[in-house]
C-alpha cells in the first residue's frame, strides 16, 4: 500500500508542475487509459503464441512502459475519484472468489455465470 501512495504522489507531483488537471476531467482520464490499454494491446495484435512468447523477451522494456502508462492512468484516477484501489483490488478479489470458487473454477476458463 505504501508503494502505492508513494507512487500516486509521483503522478500526482507530476501532473500538477505541469498545470495538467484542469485538462484531467473524468472522461478524458478514462479515454487515456483506454488508449493506453489499447497500445498494450498492439503489441499482442496477429501474432500466435510463439511469436508472442519471442516478442515479449525481446520487447519487455516496451510493453512495461504500456504497463506503466495504464497504472499511471488508474492511479490517476483513484487518486481523483478518492477511491482507495488497494482497498478496491482486496474487496474485488474477495467477490473474484466468490464468483470463481476454486472447486468449480480451478483450470477452466468458464464465465462465472457458467459454472
Amino acid at each position: 500500500m505504501d508503494d502505492i501512495r508513494k507512487l500516486t504522489d509521483l503522478i500526482i507531483q507530476f501532473r500538477d508542475q505541469r498545470d495538467w488537471k484542469q485538462f484531467h476531467k473524468p472522461k478524458d482520464l478514462a479515454i487515456s487509459l483506454m488508449l493506453e490499454a489499447g497500445e498494450v494491446a498492439e503489441h499482442f495484435q496477429w501474432k500466435n503464441d510463439d511469436e508472442i512468447e519471442s516478442y515479449v523477451k525481446s520487447h519487455r522494456k516496451d510493453i512495461g512502459e504500456e504497463l506503466a502508462d495504464v497504472l499511471y492512468w488508474v492511479l490517476l484516477m483513484s487518486h481523483d475519484f478518492d477511491i482507495d484501489i488497494a482497498q478496491a483490488l482486496r474487496e474485488k478479489m474477495k467477490l473474484n472468489a466468490k464468483k470463481y470458487p476454486k472447486d468449480k473454477s480451478k483450470g477452466k476458463h468458464t464465465k462465472y455465470t457458467d459454472l
